[in-house]
C-alpha cells in the first residue's frame, strides 16, 4: 500500500464529516417535487427529491413520518425541513428530512398531466388498438443495447420460437438526448419489412422513464404502421407510451410473450389441422361412395336396356303419330284446294259464254253496251270458243228509234 493512501471508508467518512460541518446544511428548508416514493414496511419513507435541474435521494424516518399529514406520493410538489447527510455504505449524498410540507402538485407533475389532457382530448389514447399478429414475420426492438431488456427479450423469443427473426434498434433510454434517439430509432422501424414493435426499457424512476413521455416519442408511437408494444419499467410504471401503445406489457420479458408464438404450440395446432382436414376428406369420400353406390343399384341404372327399350316404343309411337297426323293435312290441304276450284270455275267468264253468252269490246278494250254502239266503228265479239272484229252498220240510238 502506498504510503499516505486511505481507504474507502476513511474517504466517505472524511465527506460525511465535512459535508456535516456545514452548518446551514444541518437545519434548511428545500423545495422540490417527489419522485420514487417508496414507504418501507419499517415506516420509513424513501424519496428523491427534484427540480428540472438536479435531484437528491432522500429518507424520513418513521419518527419524524408520524407528523404527516398524509402519505408521500409521486409529483407531489414539497418543502423538506431537513440536514444533509452521506450514507456511508453506498457514499450517497442524502436528505435527511425531519419535516415535510405539502404544497400542492409539482411542476413536472403538472407539466406531465397537461400533456397527458392534451394527447387524450386529441384522441391519441383513444384510437382502436390493432390485434398482435398471431405469427409475426420479423420483431422490431427499440430499447438499450446493453441494457437487461434487450436480452429478456432475445432470451424469450429463442426459447419460444427458435429462429424467430428479431430486429434491434438500440438507443439511448434515459436522459436528454434519450427522446430524439427513441423517435429516430422508430422512423427506421416504420420502414423495415416487421409485423409488431416492442419499445421498452428495464425498471427504474420516474425520472428515468421520462423519455417515454416526451410528446414527439408519443406521437410518433401513434404513427406506427404496425401494432407497438410498450414495455416501458415495470407494472407498477405508467407512461404516456404504454397509454398509446396497441398493448401494454408489465415487463420486457412479458412483452416477447405476447409478441412471439410458441413454435411448439403452433406444430401442434398444425397437425391437429392436418389430422381434422384429413377426418373430413375421409368422411366426404365415404359420403360420395354411398351416393354413387345408390345410384349405381337403382333399378334403371342396374336393367339399363329396360329404360331404352321404353324410350325406343315412346319413338316409335310418337312417329306414328305424326304420319296420321301428315296424312290428315294433306287430305285438308287437297280439300280446300277443290273447293277453290269449284269457285274460280265459277266465277270463269267462259263458263257464261258456253251457254250462248257474248261479250263485246271497242277499239280501246272497253266492255261495251248496246247504247254505245256507234256507226261505222269496230268492235270485237267474244264468244266461248273465239272473237272476232265487226264494223256497226247502225248506232245503237238509230236501233232504238
Amino acid at each position: 500500500m502506498n504510503e499516505g493512501s486511505i481507504s474507502v471508508h476513511e474517504l466517505v467518512q472524511g465527506i460525511r464529516q465535512l459535508v456535516e460541518s456545514v452548518p446551514q446544511w444541518q437545519r434548511l428548508w428545500v423545495r422540490g417535487e417527489l419522485s420514487g416514493v417508496k414507504h418501507h414496511s419499517s415506516g420509513h419513507w424513501y424519496f428523491v427529491l427534484k427540480d428540472e435541474l438536479a435531484q437528491i435521494r432522500g429518507v424520513m424516518f418513521r419518527r419524524d413520518a408520524a407528523s404527516l399529514a398524509k402519505p408521500l406520493t409521486d409529483g407531489m410538489s414539497v418543502l423538506v425541513y431537513g440536514r444533509i447527510g452521506v450514507f456511508e455504505r453506498d457514499g450517497q449524498t442524502q436528505l435527511y428530512a425531519s419535516i415535510i410540507q405539502d404544497v400542492g402538485a409539482g411542476i413536472q407533475f403538472q407539466k406531465l398531466e397537461a400533456l397527458k389532457n392534451k394527447l387524450y382530448e386529441e384522441g391519441l389514447f383513444s384510437r382502436p388498438k390493432r390485434a398482435i399478429p398471431s405469427l409475426p414475420r420479423s420483431i422490431g426492438v427499440i430499447t438499450s443495447g446493453t441494457g437487461a431488456a434487450r436480452y429478456d427479450i432475445e432470451n424469450v423469443a429463442s426459447r419460444r420460437f427458435p429462429g424467430m427473426p428479431l430486429k434491434l434498434f438500440p438507443v439511448l433510454v434515459q436522459g436528454a438526448d434519450a427522446p430524439r434517439a427513441i423517435v429516430d430509432a422508430l422512423e427506421q422501424a416504420f420502414q423495415e419489412n416487421i409485423s409488431v414493435l416492442i419499445i421498452g426499457r428495464g425498471g427504474g424512476s420516474k425520472e428515468d422513464l421520462m423519455a417515454f413521455n416526451d410528446e414527439q416519442v408519443v406521437r410518433t408511437v401513434a404513427r406506427s404502421p404496425v401494432p407497438v408494444i410498450s414495455a416501458v419499467g415495470h407494472e407498477i410504471d405508467t407512461t404516456l407510451v404504454d397509454l398509446v401503445a396497441d398493448f401494454r406489457a408489465p415487463t420486457p420479458s412479458a412483452a416477447a410473450e405476447v409478441a412471439v408464438p410458441e413454435k411448439a404450440r403452433i406444430i401442434a395446432w398444425l397437425d391437429q389441422l392436418d389430422q381434422r382436414l384429413n377426418a373430413a376428406m375421409k368422411r366426404r369420400l365415404e359420403w360420395e361412395r354411398t351416393r354413387v353406390e345408390g345410384w349405381t343399384g337403382h333399378g334403371i341404372l342396374a336393367n339399363g336396356t329396360r329404360l331404352v327399350q321404353s324410350r325406343r316404343e315412346l319413338l316409335d309411337r310418337l312417329d306414328e303419330r305424326m304420319d296420321r297426323a301428315w296424312e290428315r293435312m294433306v287430305q285438308s290441304w287437297h280439300l280446300n284446294l277443290e273447293r277453290l276450284g269449284a269457285s274460280l270455275a265459277a266465277m270463269n267468264p267462259s263458263a257464261v259464254l258456253i251457254r250462248g253468252y257474248t261479250y263485246v269490246l271497242d277499239e280501246d278494250g272497253h266492255s261495251v253496251s248496246r247504247e254505245d254502239v256507234r256507226q261505222g266503228h269496230r268492235y270485237e265479239v267474244h264468244w266461248y270458243n273465239g272473237s272476232c272484229w265487226m264494223r256497226s252498220e247502225t248506232s245503237g240510238e238509230e236501233e232504238n228509234t
